[in-house]
């Protein structure tokens, strides 16, 4: 068992989460109950898969949770380049949330390798 707040991916996802609730404010209220809430719900998602598989027993089941994450950031990543394909998030708006996702889907990625070996 791992403790999920001393993972540097998992504060990181944190700090991308509390940025995007803030970012989401932007968003049409239309959208309210569509799009926001997805994305809401998937960058959620991603620290809580973390902290998650950290509480499980086994180290595969650690792994299942971390992928299970990473997947969440790349779900996050595309719904937002749908927001901003629908002029709902300007480029300016997102960019510095692009970078954190890469940062955050890398270290995912490193995690989930040192688990696998």
């Amino acid at each position: 068992m791992h403790n999920f707040k001393e993972l540097k991916v998992w504060q990181h996802s944190m700090d991308l989460a509390v940025e995007i609730y803030t970012l989401m404010q932007k968003m049409p209220k239309d959208e309210l109950y569509g799009l926001t809430s997805q994305i809401k719900r998937c960058t959620v998602s991603i620290p809580s898969n973390l902290a998650e598989g950290a509480g499980r027993h086994s180290t595969a089941d650690f792994a299942r949770f971390v992928d299970i994450s990473n997947g969440s950031a790349n779900e996050l990543e595309t719904q937002l380049i749908l927001a901003n394909r629908l002029q709902f998030l300007s480029q300016n708006d997102l960019q510095g949330v692009y970078p954190a996702i890469e940062s955050i889907q890398k270290m995912n990625y490193n995690l989930l390798k040192n688990l696998r070996k």
